[in-house]
């Protein structure tokens, strides 16, 4: 299949970008501003793409799905995963390395899924076929749509670090982190200690993102609360479709815990390092002139492009 004409949109928009950010310049400030704030959404809603869909999938099958179809819910979600995955590849919106941290995220968050629910921590309540033990096949795609997400947005905002820890290093913690989800049932609950070691090793660290043209920069720690925060909200979502329940909720829906985004934060921490190890490697940030010269006065960049 010839995917040559997907790419032509692509270059369409980078045409009307270049022509739109000529037309703002005179304008001040504040609408390049305005410009550079809608393409970071726009990239923002890409990087988002297959979480996104996979949320919508789980409100729309909650409020339209019929009762009694032949087909259950949760295979439905699942089908209809996976057959948002080939379309994403047969167009070329998702990449070779990122369809691998998928799977890869499957995996792993399925393995995870499988002792969780058989320990109680939450259930999934309906009927399906396409299941391991109590647990769904599509739930291992919510796993994954954070990997999908890191990778895409790694792509797209072409990241670059400074003060980046030693891969080795935020591998042992990844794989501190994974085992502490399992043993904390058995062992006293090590995350005191994890948090204090994400905080170590990611707390000196600034990622740096480009938008357009120029590199705007970030704590990577403060990047990883975020999207947890984001994780969190879409877990109350899942949880208010009935997708999947926790003990609490058995009588009625109620807000996930605020306790649960320090999980997620630390299950960022996990999606980062394998999404590194796979799909991308920590660059480092710009060199600090190159930085000096984005960051003179508008005056003196006269005959530079638009930012």
């Amino acid at each position: 299949m010839d995917l040559s004409l997907f790419a032509l949109p692509r270059r369409h928009v980078a045409v009307w970008d270049r022509r739109l950010a000529q037309r703002l310049r005179p304008h001040g400030r504040w609408a390049v501003f305005a410009h550079e704030f809608v393409c970071f959404g726009l990239k923002q809603a890409s990087a988002c793409l297959f979480g996104g869909l996979m949320v919508g999938l789980l409100l729309a099958s909650w409020r339209w799905y019929p009762a009694h179809a032949p087909l259950a819910r949760y295979d439905f979600l699942t089908l209809a995963a996976l057959s948002i995955q080939l379309l994403l590849r047969v167009t070329g919106l998702e990449s070779r390395e990122e369809a691998r941290v998928i799977w890869l995220f499957h995996g792993v968050g399925t393995a995870m899924e499988l002792f969780k629910t058989a320990v109680g921590s939450w259930a999934y309540p309906e009927a399906s076929l396409l299941r391991l033990g109590g647990v769904p096949l599509f739930t291992g795609f919510m796993y994954a749509s954070i990997g999908s997400y890191i990778a895409r947005a790694w792509r797209l905002f072409e990241f670059r670090f400074t003060r980046h820890p030693p891969l080795a290093a935020t591998v042992v913690l990844s794989l501190a982190i994974y085992l502490n989800f399992f043993s904390h049932h058995y062992l006293p609950d090590a995350r005191p200690l994890l948090f204090a070691a994400v905080l170590l090793l990611f707390g000196p660290c600034w990622v740096h993102f480009r938008i357009r043209r120029r590199y705007r920069r970030m704590p990577l720690l403060l990047g990883f609360v975020l999207v947890a925060s984001f994780i969190w909200l879409a877990e109350n979502v899942g949880t208010y479709t009935a997708a999947w329940i926790y003990p609490a909720q058995r009588h009625g829906w109620q807000l996930v815990p605020l306790g649960k985004l320090g999980a997620w934060l630390l299950l960022m921490i996990i999606s980062y390092v394998m999404v590194s190890m796979v799909a991308a490697r920590p660059r480092a940030a710009v060199a600090p002139h190159d930085e000096a010269r984005e960051d003179r006065p508008a005056s003196t960049r006269a005959g530079r492009q638009a930012d």
